[in-house]
């Protein structure tokens, strides 16, 4: 694009510059939590069952707004609250997301349902047109249920350990 100050790439491998535009663990669970859990508010994405810290919530929304990822918008009902929203270039990670998705529950041990799992991988297209759909017609319904975060290791979900102090 014309005046528009090119990024310094490592290389010029797709991959590589992939990375480099999401960031890291955060920016794809926040743009999981857009997608997929309807989270739109700074609050929403804190309270997620990962517990980002509000430094690196704040710094990792800064840069998926860079990157073109998301955008901020005041919310109309409440004008101090700021509204995030994935763009078209955010919602085209749909089917990266529900690969990561599937390959998580299918090779490490997850608090994912299995059924849910296998329908969602017999049915990608479906599945990513749906979370399409709803992005267009701004519909934050939670596209598949939340999973309690349950600690394999232990058996206990963060909500019970949260319970007990």
């Amino acid at each position: 694009m014309p005046g528009k100050v090119k990024p310094r790439r490592r290389s010029g491998c797709p991959v590589s510059i992939s990375l480099e535009t999401l960031g890291d663990r955060w920016s794809l669970l926040i743009i999981r939590d857009l997608m997929v859990r309807g989270y739109t508010t700074f609050k929403q994405f804190e309270q997620s069952d990962e517990r980002i810290a509000t430094n690196i919530l704040s710094d990792r929304l800064r840069r998926l707004q860079k990157n073109g990822l998301i955008t901020a918008e005041r919310d109309p009902k409440d004008r101090r609250r700021t509204s995030y929203r994935l763009t078209e270039k955010g919602i085209n990670l749909a089917p990266v997301l529900l690969e990561l998705l599937i390959w998580g529950a299918q090779h490490e041990e997850t608090v994912a349902p299995a059924e849910l799992i296998a329908q969602m991988a017999q049915n990608r297209h479906g599945v990513v047109a749906e979370a399409r759909r709803r992005w267009q017609v701004r519909d934050s319904t939670p596209l598949i249920p939340s999973f309690a975060t349950h600690h394999p290791r232990n058996g206990k979900t963060k909500r019970d350990k949260r319970r007990q102090t």
